[in-house]
């Protein structure tokens, strides 16, 4: 290969800046890329952001414990009580998450219903610090970086809440976004906010941004900060994030209440089998202890002994992730090389290089994400909708896809995206042709 080929291949032309006619011959190549694609019958999957089967087997050992029934106190788990939770394993995750023993709630298998049941007990009796309930308020908003999780808002779409959004930016929310909208409107009554390897970007909330949350001035005193650190172990390095400590920012800044934490087992040892965590003030936890009691005796601490014998320490659940880690950072990795290989220098796309986390987000042309999406799904991989990581999948400028490499074995991550990549730049020349 001669020196000015090697400087081609490595320097590409982006696409925009090439003449109608090359445009047109790229259009070209990459339809019949594109009918190649379609004859090869695929069948991928990039759309959740589940456990493989490989992951799930490094947890097999749970199906043999607990040895015993009683925990560390001597109390017989297989019995009624303990909203709380077995002590020895909320005293390992407090330690894990910082925090102390007293702030944490270890529960069932979802965290995800247990911030349905926040909403519900704040919208049926306010929070410890709230004046009424929010369901008595003329409205209620909540604050939501996006791109961000589909859940959480398909939640605030469910209770009738409103939204506001903000850029999720590589340290955070735009705090200066946020503290502008929340210091100003009374129904901003709460905000979203994965803090570290937030989904699907990858974004990790510094602790000077963390700050700034917990101590801005907020027209609603009762204002909330749902912190969903659903990944905050879950590391693709060896240069491991640190969760900020928000319980402690928010109570030296007078705000105590303000944050209520959530985290779970459920991409560590069984996602459908797993124990979830809820976090906040003293205060806080007897709050939603006390509104649980009245449809509940007690969760399942069998389960949660299992947990805590398996793990044996905080540290185990360390290890535990550096198990998972070997097993998807090389699919994270095949998702930089191809995208970087057949995308990179085009200027049709750009994506995250997440650290950790399950996702990389993907921002195609602007008005050809749900192009990309159809495309891919003719050929036989699916991907989660377009809009999907907005309120209302509501993405003003139909360009970001977030992609979900954890579940497929290796080889099918790089099936699904190579047909990804050749969606992307199919989509893209239909639109820069259609504009030359």
């Amino acid at each position: 290969m001669t020196e000015p080929e090697t400087q081609q291949r490595q320097h590409p032309q982006p696409l925009a800046d090439r003449s109608p006619d090359e445009v047109e011959a790229f259009l070209h190549e990459q339809q019949r890329a594109y009918e190649s694609l379609q004859a090869r019958g695929l069948k991928l999957d990039l759309t959740r952001g589940k456990p493989s089967s490989a992951q799930l087997d490094l947890s097999e050992a749970l199906l043999s414990l607990p040895t015993d029934h009683r925990d560390s106190a001597g109390v017989d788990t297989r019995n009624y009580g303990g909203l709380e939770g077995i002590r020895e394993l909320r005293e390992m995750f407090a330690e894990l998450l910082w925090i102390e023993p007293e702030q944490i709630v270890a529960g069932g298998n979802s965290s995800l219903v247990m911030m349905r049941e926040v909403l519900v007990d704040l919208m049926l009796k306010g929070g410890v610090d709230s004046e009424r309930p929010w369901g008595q308020e003329e409205k209620v908003t909540f604050v939501c970086p996006v791109p961000g999780y589909d859940r959480h808002f398909t939640l605030l779409e469910w209770f009738g809440i409103d939204t506001v959004t903000v850029p999720m930016k590589d340290d955070g929310p735009d705090v200066d976004a946020v503290a502008e909208l929340v210091a100003s409107d009374p129904s901003i009554k709460g905000m979203w906010l994965v803090p570290t390897y937030a989904n699907p970007s990858g974004s990790v909330c510094s602790q000077e941004v963390a700050e700034r949350l917990a101590s801005m001035t907020t027209a609603a005193p009762d204002f909330k900060i749902f912190w969903d650190n659903a990944y905050a172990f879950h590391h693709l390095t060896e240069d491991e994030a640190k969760s900020a400590d928000i319980l402690s920012l928010a109570s030296a800044a007078g705000h105590p209440h303000r944050p209520i934490m959530f985290a779970s087992t459920s991409k560590i040892t069984y996602a459908g089998a797993g124990v979830a965590f809820l976090g906040g003030s003293a205060e806080t936890v007897q709050w939603y202890i006390g509104h649980l009691g009245k449809g509940a005796i007690g969760p399942d601490k069998l389960n949660q002994l299992r947990h805590s014998q398996f793990f044996g320490s905080p540290q185990g659940v360390r290890d535990h992730m550096a198990k998972h880690r070997a097993i998807i950072a090389p699919k994270f990795a095949e998702v930089e090389r191809i995208l970087s290989e057949r995308l990179g220098g085009l200027g049709v796309a750009t994506w995250t290089r997440p650290t950790g986390g399950y996702f990389v987000s993907l921002d195609v042309l602007d008005g050809t994400a749900s192009r990309v999406i159809e495309l891919a799904r003719e050929a036989g991989v699916a991907l989660t909708p377009a809009g999907s990581a907005f309120p209302l999948n509501n993405d003003p400028r139909n360009r970001n896809i977030r992609l979900a490499p954890t579940f497929p074995p290796l080889e099918d991550v790089t099936g699904a995206m190579e047909a990804v990549a050749t969606c992307v730049l199919l989509a893209a020349a239909e639109k820069i042709a259609t504009h030359a």
